[in-house]
Order: C-alpha cells, then sequence, then structure tokens
C-alpha cells in the first residue's frame, strides 16, 4: 500500500505517522503532505527520516490518503484524489454528515467501510469514544435515553490549542494575566461550557456532533442524545460522564461483565483502589478507559460510567488508521 498523510505537522498527523509504524502497517511507500512552511522538513517513520512536501493539485500518489488538514480542503482536494484512484479516510467533518459517505468506528460498525464510494469519514473525537464504550451496551440491554457530559482536552483543538494552554498556564503561575485565542476564553484554571459555534437549539456544534454521528454510526436514527461539551484545562485524553436508560434489565456487574469483552474497552473500575478512569492513565492507549459503572438512582434501567479515551488516537489516527487496516 502506498500511503499519503495530509496534514502531516499538525497533532493528529503526527500521530497518524507514529501509529502506522507503531502497528505495522504494511506499505511500500509514505507520503507526507503539510504546508510550504514545513517543505524542507523531516518527520522520522521507521528509522527513516521521510521529508514533507507541499500538497499538489490533482490526484495524489497513494492508494489510501489520511486527511487531516481541516474540512475546507478535503472538500476541495479530496475528489481529486478519488479521481485519481485513491481511498480517502477523512478526519474532519467535511463528509461526516452525506448519506453517500461511511462513517465508520471501526469495533461498531466495520461493514459500512465496503460500502464506500472512495471517501471514507473518520468521526468526531467525542464521538468516536463514547461509541466504543456504548455500542456493546446497547447491543446488550438497548440504549433509549443517553445524557452525555464532556470534560475535553485542550488537545481537541490542535497543537495550537495545546500549546496556548501551556503558555497561559506558565502566564497565571507567574503573576500574570491568562490570553485567549485558540479558546474563546482563557482556559488556563479555567473550565468553558462552549465548544464550538452556538446553534438555533442552544446546543453547540460540538454537542450535536456527538448526536447526529452517534446516531449515523449506530444505525438508530431515533436515539435519544443530549449532551454538554466542556472544555477543561487538560493537555490531552477527553472523558465523558454517561448516563443511559435502557430498555432490559441491567446491573453494573452485567454492563462490566459485557465491557470486559468488548474489543478497544478497557475497564478500570475499582474505587476501593482508586482505581478509576482518568486522562493520566488513558493517554497513550489505543483502548479507551471505562470505569465508575454503578446503577442510576434516577432510572429504573439505568446506569451511570465515566469514559476517558486519548483524543489523539482513538479520537482521530487510531481510529483513520484502523479504518485503513479494514481497507486491506
Amino acid at each position: 500500500m502506498r500511503v499519503a498523510v495530509v496534514g502531516a505537522t499538525g497533532a493528529v498527523g503526527r500521530e497518524l505517522v507514529k501509529v502506522l509504524e507503531a502497528r505495522r502497517f504494511p506499505l511500500s511507500e509514505l507520503r507526507l503532505y503539510a504546508s510550504p512552511r514545513s517543505a524542507g522538513e523531516t518527520i522520522p517513520f521507521c528509522g527513516e527520516a521521510i521529508p514533507l512536501e507541499v500538497l499538489p493539485e490533482g490526484p495524489l500518489p497513494a492508494d489510501i490518503v489520511l486527511a487531516s488538514a481541516g474540512g475546507g480542503l478535503s472538500k476541495r482536494h479530496a475528489p481529486a484524489w478519488v479521481a485519481g484512484g485513491s481511498v480517502v479516510i477523512d478526519n474532519s467533518s467535511a463528509f461526516r454528515y452525506d448519506p453517500e459517505v461511511p462513517l465508520v468506528v471501526p469495533e461498531v460498525n466495520a461493514e459500512a467501510a465496503r460500502q464506500h464510494q472512495g471517501i471514507i469519514a473518520n468521526p468526531n473525537c467525542t464521538t468516536a469514544i463514547l461509541a466504543v464504550a456504548l455500542w456493546p451496551l446497547h447491543q446488550a440491554f438497548k440504549a433509549q435515553r443517553v445524557i452525555v457530559s464532556t470534560y475535553q482536552a485542550a488537545s481537541g483543538a490542535g497543537a495550537k490549542g495545546m500549546q496556548e494552554l501551556l503558555d497561559e498556564t506558565h502566564k497565571v503561575l507567574h503573576g500574570q494575566a491568562a490570553a485567549a485565542q485558540v479558546f474563546p476564553h482563557p482556559l488556563a484554571f479555567n473550565v468553558l461550557p462552549h465548544i464550538d459555534a452556538f446553534q438555533e437549539n442552544g446546543y453547540t456544534r460540538e454537542e450535536m456532533k456527538v448526536v447526529w454521528e452517534t446516531r449515523k454510526i449506530f444505525g438508530d436514527p431515533e436515539l435519544k442524545i443530549s449532551v454538554t461539551a466542556v472544555r477543561v484545562p487538560t493537555l490531552r485524553t477527553h472523558a465523558e460522564a454517561v448516563t443511559v436508560e435502557f430498555a432490559r434489565p441491567v446491573t453494573p456487574e452485567s454492563a462490566r461483565a459485557v465491557l470486559e469483552a468488548a474489543p478497544g474497552v478497557r475497564v478500570v473500575d475499582d474505587p476501593e483502589r482508586r482505581a478509576y478512569p482518568m486522562p493520566l492513565t488513558a493517554t497513550g492507549r489505543w483502548e479507551v478507559e471505562v470505569g465508575r459503572i454503578r446503577k442510576s438512582l434516577v432510572l429504573e434501567n439505568g446506569l451511570d460510567f465515566f469514559v476517558a479515551g486519548d483524543q489523539l488516537l482513538k479520537g482521530a489516527a487510531l481510529n483513520a488508521v484502523q479504518i485503513a487496516e479494514l481497507l486491506l
């Protein structure tokens, strides 16, 4: 396989290269594309220094294109890449809601990838992390209503968001006032209940992405989901508090058994030993951590649980490479 990574210098792009190497993806050639200001630089891969190239117009010399350079660029270039014979796995929101484009989390709907017409969409990071944990429970007990509160790291805003958190935290620790350019308000020592643009219904687009995308991935357009998305001052890895009402009876023990057998899930649920999902322990992991599994005090067939997943891995780069592996 000849593989191209578009947006190779971004936070997700760099993780794509690392995941391709770590999973020993069978490729014969790797091409890395970035903006003109990065031309001539290199990124290490399997003991080699792969040069960064300026993205050309037209097709790319690749069987698979892993695109992570923004929706505008993908919309502009992806048709030409497909016309040239490439399969595009796109990490932006450009094609997620196109009914002709599969939206894939391999642990959930791998078969959908086979229906592609040249483009496969990678879901929003928050959706992917939720889907891996919720899907096995949905299969076993039939989720009817889902309420999610997210704790999203600065990495969700890319490398610039992570750097702004570091810079502004340093300022505050040295007696200076924090400022904000990437985020709507300073994130250092703060939480922001505002990710992406507000919609007419009062929810943000980030919150609605989880609703739209989970329904599409699960193939369940009637699933009731409500989300509150919050940015927190952690560098990497998103966490989510999830409340679910199921159609069938469920206990923490039965849910735990289902999750322990589920692909892509690592159950971390021993409160007596202070073991539960955290960004600190989930960062760098391919699995999504799930814990704090307990019976709802409000819903008859309800559960509450907590999830943590690396936004740059399962939320982005790892999921994209897993999709590429399906194409093999």
